[in-house]
């Protein structure tokens, strides 16, 4: 055997180097191959811009056939979820996204103030098995006092209804000041008060995502003009977080609910995010307990609108 053919083989570091440091090297590039999935689910009632704050948020078109119903559709429009699933890719990482809506939330219930019943309701059901991100929408209707405002009483509302919501994790005391700052910025934003825009207007000679208003332009990546950019900076810096709480907090949390009552367990299954061919039974049985769990949540859903609508009259 040649020395050529031994190089890739040889030490080059110092004495008692073994190679572990390496590591992260080999979950990075099997990471990147393998690509990463992401599922998110919004809630609220019809006309509050959670399909534009969804496609600004990863810059992509979920709801290309989407047929928006008028008032009185809306009226007997029973709640319903869909599931878009889109694959990003972002020099060269893939991303699956799949993005579970709510059309007819809340729709026929009547109430002004916020937070309604129904979100209250509908929280206190979740909280314990999803992470819950507290956004209040179209921060653009409303002064930075309102918003302020807004804020506070919605997190008291949380706060008093024992609603757990999901915690930014606590920063390592190696970590640098910028990165510690930025955590400290995002915990003061919630909830987030946002806006989307699909539409590029140009200011002051540049383009910008933003609203054009008689008075102005909100530019929703502009952070002194809705918390849009720190929204997006949360799910995407703390998306691998989100994912184990998901896994390590709520499904085991589940997982013992299940096994304390007898009942049996879904097996739960990470395969491959791009894989081209899957198998054919293991495909199906995924996408079987994905619309199981699914149908599931559109009826908890119809549930508690009903009970909310009994309480009204």
């Amino acid at each position: 055997m040649s020395n050529e053919s031994l190089k890739p083989f040889r030490n080059i570091e110092t004495p008692g180097y073994v190679g572990f440091a390496n590591l992260p090297n080999q979950v990075h590039r099997k990471s990147v191959k393998k690509g990463f999935e992401f599922t998110l689910m919004v809630v609220g009632e019809s006309g509050l811009g959670k399909s534009t704050l969804v496609n600004t948020l990863f810059l992509a078109d979920l709801y290309p056939e989407r047929i928006v119903p008028d008032a009185i559709e809306k009226t007997h429009q029973i709640v319903k979820l869909d599931a878009s699933t889109v694959e990003i890719e972002e020099r060269g990482v893939k991303l699956r996204l799949t993005v579970v809506d709510t059309p007819g939330f809340g729709d026929a219930i009547d109430n002004t103030d916020r937070l309604k019943p129904l979100d209250i309701e509908f929280m206190k059901q979740l909280h314990n098995k999803v992470n819950i991100v507290p956004v209040i929408a179209k921060a653009d209707v409303l002064t930075k006092k309102e918003m302020l405002r807004l804020k506070k009483r919605v997190l008291e509302e949380i706060e008093s209804n024992g609603i757990k919501i999901y915690p930014l994790p606590d920063c390592d005391s190696d970590e640098d000041e910028e990165y510690k700052e930025q955590v400290r910025q995002l915990r003061e934003s919630v909830p987030f008060a946002v806006c989307g825009a699909n539409t590029l207007l140009e200011v002051r000679g540049r383009k910008v995502r933003g609203r054009l208003y008689p008075w102005g332009v909100v530019e929703v990546e502009n952070p002194d003009h809705c918390d849009f950019i720190k929204l997006r900076t949360m799910l995407i810096t703390h998306m691998q977080d989100l994912q184990e709480v998901t896994q390590e907090v709520h499904y085991e949390n589940y997982r013992s609910e299940r096994l304390a009552k007898g009942a049996p367990v879904p097996k739960r299954q990470t395969p491959s995010v791009f894989e081209e061919k899957p198998p054919t039974g293991d495909k199906d049985r995924i996408l079987q307990e994905k619309e199981a769990e699914l149908r599931r949540m559109q009826e908890m859903l119809a549930k508690m609108e009903a009970q909310m609508q009994q309480q009204q009259h």
